[in-house]
């Protein structure tokens, strides 16, 4: 009998689970966001290591459609410390794996409604790098102050609850 399992052995016994290694804060204070995706992405071997230290920065990162591919700028990764001469340039621009049906919606969607693809945070699935790209619109200065209003009113309402609960209003 076979067991099918060494795999799942190999990744530490977390099969499924995501380790994320960075996340974009700001994306869903600046944009409303409408679909997200799970994109792959080409990375060199120092880059791996890097991002396995846990040091990333996607704030002011942003994915473009250029000629059928997806390619995510401005993502900083800092160069692997035992690095030698073939480390990798920190901001350089990384190819974004998608299949051909989901780069082609994204091309129609863009083109239309006047979205963006934010990157909303990296992760590794499975020991593979992964990101979470979202399609976005952005928010105008009003509709963050009203977002911000919401929150603020929802956190006093929990207060408020748990005051009426303790006994103490």
């Amino acid at each position: 009998m076979a067991d099918n399992s060494g795999r799942a052995k190999a990744a530490g016994g977390k099969r499924g689970s995501k380790q994320v290694v960075a996340t974009n804060r700001k994306a869903r204070h600046d944009y409303s966001i409408l679909e997200v995706f799970e994109a792959g992405v080409a990375l060199q071997g120092t880059e791996v290591k890097s991002l396995r230290l846990g040091q990333a920065s996607l704030a002011d990162a942003f994915a473009t459609v250029d000629d059928g591919e997806v390619w995510l700028h401005n993502m900083h990764v800092p160069e692997y410390v035992q690095g030698s001469w073939t480390n990798h340039d920190p901001r350089r621009k990384r190819k974004l794996l998608l299949h051909r049906q989901q780069i082609d919606r994204l091309v129609g969607k863009i083109r239309d409604g006047n979205l963006a693809l934010v990157p909303m945070s990296v992760y590794f699935s499975d020991g593979r790098v992964k990101v979470e790209l979202a399609l976005a619109r952005g928010k105008r200065a009003y509709d963050k102050r009203q977002d911000l209003a919401r929150r603020d009113a929802q956190r006093e309402v929990v207060r408020a609850l748990g005051r009426h609960a303790k006994g103490m209003s």
